[in-house]
């Protein structure tokens, strides 16, 4: 038997999605714009010169890249020694879940529910719902916003009324904020979980608790944020392999987004250097025939939605570095797949995520370019390295 390993470095969009103008994304490029950056010295903080990624290089990031948008990536030379292409998407969502359940061969069946960018953006039944769970007589926020800003707005009179904070995005999501002390980190996770059911039956994607502590001025975010993921309504890559009786390792978000269905073993750490952490000690220990699903997520929720250009960079090249260590230790027909789930270019003008292609760079099945694909294709490749069942119509590129 062999393993597989995919890992999702969540945001790193390489731009050229044909769809972008209907999101509102075109000329969205998470990928490009970071390395142009780099290179007119605009990204300097904490790092100097132009992008250095190495080894996501050596597998073929930046003729990846240049294929997905047309342009080279400034930096990003190298002549590939891995299996490299670009994936589009067809679900009709730039976000985590369609991302993911793409990639594990599901596209997303139906239509999101968005909320309307306006305040209030919640329906009055949405906000009585909330008030009954919490036993509170109202909520904070009701609108779109990105979670630190709404958390240097609206956390010092959280503490003075007890109410949740309350906001949404772009995504089909409901997030609530909370207090771990004040408000309580588990009313908090019981309020969301309690709440999920109702929202999922509405076709909201997520409800996502986020528990922060501080006083005064001083507030963070804190690694217990929870997400509530709707199920997902068809057998994915998880549950193929678990189905054959392979060992599912899930590192990240990984059980969160697909309801913890076809998972075996939850890895979870306070950042990404944990998750990295678990990735390399699984590429000693995983068993054969395995599956290990990881999501990296600090590329968005610290970089890309606070538009820190700098910051993403210099996670960018801390990733790179990990995963060298990680390559070294694969064993003689291992497969390891980079890919991303949407775009969140930190340059791009709001706080969302954009609609972009994602770069797909295999380790282990030798070199060459396998050109454009879908997300569904590669499950299917995974699928097919390891035996089972292929869960989508997506078919192996490798």
């Amino acid at each position: 038997m062999t393993r597989a390993f995919l890992i999702v470095m969540d945001s790193v969009g390489i731009g050229g999605a044909p769809d972008a103008a209907a999101f509102g994304d075109e000329g969205a490029n998470t990928l490009l714009h970071i390395a142009q950056s780099c290179a007119e010295g605009r990204a300097d903080e904490g790092r100097s010169g132009p992008l250095k990624m190495p080894v996501l290089d050596g597998l073929g990031l930046g003729e990846a890249a240049k294929l997905a948008c047309g342009e080279p990536v400034p930096g990003l030379s190298a002549r590939p020694q891995g299996r490299w292409g670009a994936a589009t998407e067809v679900s009709r969502g730039k976000d985590t879940p369609s991302g993911h359940w793409e990639l594990a061969g599901l596209p997303v069946p139906f239509d999101w529910t968005y909320f309307p960018d306006e305040t209030p953006a919640f329906p009055p039944d949405l906000v009585a719902k909330v008030c009954e769970l919490a036993g509170t007589d109202g909520i904070l926020g009701n609108c779109h916003s990105s979670g630190l800003r709404i958390l240097e707005k609206l956390a010092g009179e959280h503490l003075r009324t007890g109410w949740p904070i309350c906001y949404t995005s772009v995504d089909s999501v409901f997030q609530i904020a909370a207090h771990e002390e004040h408000f309580g980190l588990e009313r908090l996770l019981a309020l969301c979980e309690a709440l999920a059911p109702w929202l999922h039956e509405r076709c909201v994607g997520r409800v996502i608790a986020r528990p922060f502590l501080g006083g005064a001025t001083d507030f963070r975010r804190t690694p217990n944020r929870r997400d509530y993921a709707i199920a997902p309504p068809g057998p994915t890559l998880l549950d193929c392999a678990s189905g054959a009786g392979r060992v599912t390792h899930a590192i990240g978000k990984i059980g969160d987004i697909f309801s913890m269905r076809g998972v075996s073993h939850l890895h979870k750490g306070k950042g990404d250097a944990d998750l990295a952490d678990h990735l390399i000690r699984l590429a000693d220990e995983a068993e054969e025939g395995s599956l290990t699903f990881a999501n990296f997520v600090e590329f968005d929720t610290l970089y890309g939605h606070t538009r820190d250009v700098a910051g993403y960079a210099r996670a960018l090249e801390w990733f790179d570095t990990r995963a060298g260590a990680f390559l070294a230790k694969l064993r003689p027909g291992d497969l390891a797949i980079f890919t991303a789930d949407h775009g969140n270019d930190p340059s791009f003008r709001g706080t969302e995520h954009t609609r972009e292609r994602v770069p797909v760079l295999c380790a282990g099945v030798g070199t060459g370019a396998f050109g454009h694909c879908g997300f569904v294709d590669v499950a299917a490749c995974v699928a097919a390295h390891l035996g089972v069942d292929n869960p989508g119509p997506g078919r192996s590129f490798l």
